[in-house]
């Protein structure tokens, strides 16, 4: 089942599915914000398959819930909530779910650093190696001392035991689920090369088997790696400092909005905060993939896991640990590792079909070469070959070993690549989409443009008196907290103006502010503000300001001035754009300011179209209009606005810092601190982790379909069957390490 991260609904239906299938489970209970998860059961379970199946359902459905008791009630099941946690389950009365028992389960997370007993892939090898070992003992005893046949076949017996000892217990557990897969099929050609007395060769296959798939475990214990190593860098204590000046030390956990923080060279930011007090540079690698460090001062962002270089700084905690940019990325990784691409959920659902294709197929085969050819049924002779071992050779041949991993490997690769570079995926399907895009529309706001204003000019009437202008502002706006005030507060720091004293301060809402100076009033506003004065008849013979500047107006005792504004546009964003036409990607604004504005920013970089003036609804109509003309869209913002259209393209895109909580989880793929560069990233790394998937696809498809053909027209020899099947899938599983370990920017 699809799971589609723009629809928040869907999460119901991956909770019923996952009801559907454990009979012995009666409800399920939720509670994404403290990340408990419990389950009530009738009856006994085999809680280790069941808190497998639902780690991957919780995967799926995190923090997305809605209200859908009509659906559910229709379906036979019941929705409701309990505080902050939610539980779904089966209508059973009130009987029978007073004999549900709840288990409490472990919620899935990922583990910072992976113990050795959870990398598989050190097993695998031992046993790999164990076997391959007895495989040239037992070939050497055959050779050099013929006459103790016990010796050859004691050392090839090893073998066999070792090289499919972890085949053998994954396949035990699919047939007590009545299932079969690849392992299953492995194991019965080498019992079958045993029955025949192909000894060595079941040894062989053993061996590649069990290699390939310590290769294979290897390659997903690296991706781990590469994500795991963003939590390596999260403290677990903070420095809390109180009212009174004194230090004291805390769990990461514990911290509180709001609560006074302190960092000193050297240590990590324990929780997203602004800096108060001090002033140092912070590396931002490990969230952004960028090496150069970040100076930080008084009123500057940090973020949980970056790491503060050279100064003492003091930081007020604006979010709980728990919501910080590190964990929300460690959630969104981990939920991206668990949502398949669709071309992954294709051979998922063709994998256990197929095997029972192949095992049918090969059991056809022997019949039509013994029956139909006269070909002996299982004894070989130096010129025939059986139509067992035939049948042997054919279902190593045609097993999907490569197919299936063909996949997944490039993805989990893609995903790892990207967390360690800034950007995030929320799963397959982003990486596979959005390497399919032709036209990408952008927000202008907080997108295109850093979002945050400064000032470019001050203005008097008469001309003349932009001093007193520029320290009338900075008095009236010191006590503010508006977008306009920080940006001239900072400008008026940064030219050193003289800070003047203001007595009876009031806020106009909506309009501006207002204050006493030299026995005067002072006002600074919006333009409406002069015009409903004293002022109104001058007022509306003022000069507009220019299409892309805003302004904030100044009166003072004989004076009337204004402040000149501009949302700074990224110093990137000119070059990301020509990369994409460079691309052949068509670039559109869709912004909801002004026209004028929008054009100029357009213009100066470059953009393709403009549309604006839009609502939200607008913007939505419009992305649907590019759909419906053939077109595959992604949508890059970060506003509340933008989430709709978001939502309505093909391939969603958030800007990380900035990006409002509903933009970021409508977002399928998330640009961390605003690089929008790094969109730039992304899509190279989804377009080359396709190719690779291709590649994989040809490789895997193309040594299948050969070595069928050859089997089935001629008699290929079980080894050279072995070597093929197993060689194919070592080499996906190294093509796909090349997204990891390769350059994508």
């Amino acid at each position: 089942m699809k799971t589609n991260p723009t629809n928040a609904a869907n999460w119901t239906d991956e909770l019923v599915r996952f009801l559907c299938e454990q009979p012995g489970v009666g409800a399920v209970r939720l509670d994404p914000g403290a990340h408990k998860v419990s389950v009530a059961t009738l009856g006994a379970v085999d809680l280790t398959v069941l808190e497998s199946q639902l780690a991957a359902t919780i995967a799926a459905v995190e923090a997305r819930f809605a209200d859908q008791p009509a659906k559910l009630a229709a379906a036979g099941f019941s929705l409701k909530r309990e505080g902050k946690a939610v539980v779904i389950g089966r209508n059973m009365g009130a009987t029978a779910e007073s004999l549900w028992l709840w288990r409490e389960m472990e919620w899935p997370e990922i583990k910072a650093e992976p113990t050795a007993e959870d990398q598989e892939w050190r097993t695998l090898a031992r046993f790999a190696a164990c076997c391959g070992g007895a495989g040239i003992a037992g070939m050497l005893s055959s050779t050099f001392a013929p006459e103790l046949p016990w010796l050859a076949k004691g050392f090839y017996l090893l073998g066999v035991v070792t090289g499919g000892w972890d085949a053998a217990v994954d396949t035990w557990a699919n047939l007590k689920k009545r299932e079969i897969d690849i392992h299953f099929l492995m194991l019965a050609v080498a019992v079958g090369a045993i029955f025949i007395g192909a000894w060595g060769e079941a040894v062989l296959l053993l061996f590649l088997f069990s290699a390939s798939g310590a290769m294979e475990e290897y390659a997903l214990d690296r991706t781990q790696r590469e994500v795991s190593s963003l939590l390596k860098s999260a403290p677990k204590t903070a420095l809390v400092v109180d009212a009174s000046g004194q230090e004291r030390e805390v769990a990461v956990e514990t911290l509180q909005v709001g609560q006074r923080v302190r960092v000193r060279p050297g240590g990590a930011f324990a929780a997203d905060g602004l800096i108060v007090d001090g002033q140092s540079a912070s590396d931002e690698a490990n969230l952004t993939g960028e090496a150069t460090p970040v100076e930080k001062k008084v009123g500057d962002q940090v973020f949980s896991g970056t790491l503060n270089l050279w100064g003492s700084v003091d930081y007020t905690v604006v979010r709980p640990p728990g919501e910080s940019t590190l964990q929300k990325i460690i959630r969104l990784i981990q939920t991206a590792q668990k949502l398949k691409a669709p071309s992954e959920r294709f051979t998922d659902r063709f994998g256990t079909g197929y095997t029972y294709a192949v095992i049918g197929g090969s059991f056809a085969m022997f019949l039509v070469w013994w029956l139909g050819f006269g070909l002996p049924a299982f004894t070989n002779t130096p010129e025939l070959r059986s139509a067992f071992y035939r049948a042997m050779t054919l279902m190593v041949v045609a097993s999907p070993c490569a197919l299936v991993l063909s996949i997944p490997s490039a993805i989990l690769a893609a995903i790892a690549w990207g967390a360690k570079h800034g950007v995030l995926f929320r799963g397959g399907a982003a990486i596979e989409k959005l390497a399919d895009i032709t036209v990408v529309a952008l927000d202008k706001t907080g997108t295109l443009t850093t979002g945050e204003l400064a000032v470019v000019g001050y203005e008097s009437f008469p001309a003349g008196r932009e001093t007193e202008v520029m320290e009338l502002a900075y008095a009236l706006e010191s006590k503010s907290e508006h977008p306009l005030a920080r940006a001239i507060v900072r400008d008026a720091k940064a030219r050193g103006v003289r800070q003047i004293e203001l007595s009876e301060f009031k806020n106009i809402v909506g309009q501006g502010v207002r204050g006493s100076y030299g026995g005067a009033q002072a006002l600074l506003g919006r333009r409406e503000l002069l015009e409903t004065g004293p002022l109104a008849g001058w007022a509306e013979k003022l000069p507009p300001a220019a299409a892309d500047l805003s302004e904030v107006w100044v009166v003072g005792k004989d004076m009337l001035g204004r402040v000149l504004l501009r949302d700074q546009i990224r110093a990137e964003s000119k070059g990301v754009l020509a990369e994409l036409k460079k691309m052949g990607i068509r670039t559109v604004m869709l912004t909801g300011d002004r026209r004028q504005a929008a054009e100029a920013v357009a213009k100066e970089l470059g953009l393709d179209e403009v549309r604006a003036a839009l609502t939200p609804e607008q913007k939505v109509a419009a992305i649907q209009e590019l759909r419906q003309g053939g077109n595959r869209v992604a949508m890059m913002g970060d506003g509340v606005n933008d989430a709709p259209s978001l939502a309505a393209a093909d391939v969603s895109v958030a800007m990380g810092a900035r990006g409002s909580d509903a933009a970021l989880e409508q977002a399928e793929v998330i640009l961390m601190h605003d690089r929008i560069e790094n969109f730039l990233s992304a899509e190279r790394l989804s377009r080359r982790a396709k190719a690779i998937i291709r590649q994989n696809l040809t490789i895997s498809l193309g040594v299948v379909i050969i070595m069928v053909l050859a089997t089935a027209i001629g008699a290929v020899p079980l080894a050279v069957g072995v070597a093929a099947h197993e060689g194919s899938t070592l080499v996906v599983c190294l093509n796909s390490l090349r997204l990891l370990f390769g350059r994508n920017t």
